[in-house]
């Protein structure tokens, strides 16, 4: 791997948000949590603190249930059909569920997504290409799902791609170390120490 070039590299956060994490978020209050998901934002604050003090940048992704009729939002059938739980006010634009827990802020960009991937309608590669950044370091939820979209589609748009594997998780170890194993043909998988390392050493 190239020396890191702090200045053309972004910490992509995705779905780390309190509607999905927090005690008090949606998911929670629907019943469903996970200690490994849970972890993850004190996992991954020393590798965000870095990046920041390194001079690179933070862009986290926020899924986002956009509201329709009646304030109704619209939500997917496959979805729907999984999360029946979610309901108005959950994942709202600009609302307290929809932003990236507290751990982790200050974010340089946040990104609406309506999708599992993070590029699908949104502006992130618009966002990416103004910016300068050719390097994405990846963590998040779930690894099976959003991360795994997004960075197939980084790939495709032809972005050095880390997912960093610790700063990941699933709701359970088992799909996360499937989902692991599956991108490691495709992009390079680091572990957080690993990549502290690189950059202290940038």
């Amino acid at each position: 791997m190239a020396p890191f070039d702090i200045k053309s590299t972004a910490l992509l956060l995705c779905d780390l948000q309190n509607d999905f994490l927090h005690p008090k978020g949606a998911y929670a209050r629907g019943g469903l949590s996970s200690p490994d998901t849970a972890a993850l934002p004190a996992r991954i604050k020393p590798l965000a603190d870095a990046v920041r003090a390194a001079g690179g940048l933070i862009i986290a992704t926020h899924f986002t249930l956009v509201p329709g009729r009646g304030g109704e939002p619209l939500i997917s059938p496959h979805l729907k059909q999984m999360r029946p739980f979610l309901g108005s006010g959950d994942f709202a634009p600009g609302s307290w569920g929809q932003a990236t827990v507290d751990m982790l802020q200050p974010v340089d960009v946040t990104v609406e997504k309506v999708a599992y991937s993070a590029f699908y309608m949104s502006r992130l590669e618009w966002v990416i290409g103004k910016l300068g950044i050719t390097r994405l370091l990846v963590c998040g939820i779930v690894t099976n799902g959003g991360v795994t979209s997004t960075v197939r589609d980084a790939e495709v748009r032809e972005l050095e791609t880390i997912v960093i594997e610790d700063g990941c998780a699933a709701f359970a170890p088992s799909i996360h170390a499937t989902a692991i194993a599956g991108l490691r043909a495709l992009c390079r998988v680091a572990t957080l120490n690993e990549v502290l390392a690189e950059i202290a050493a940038a």
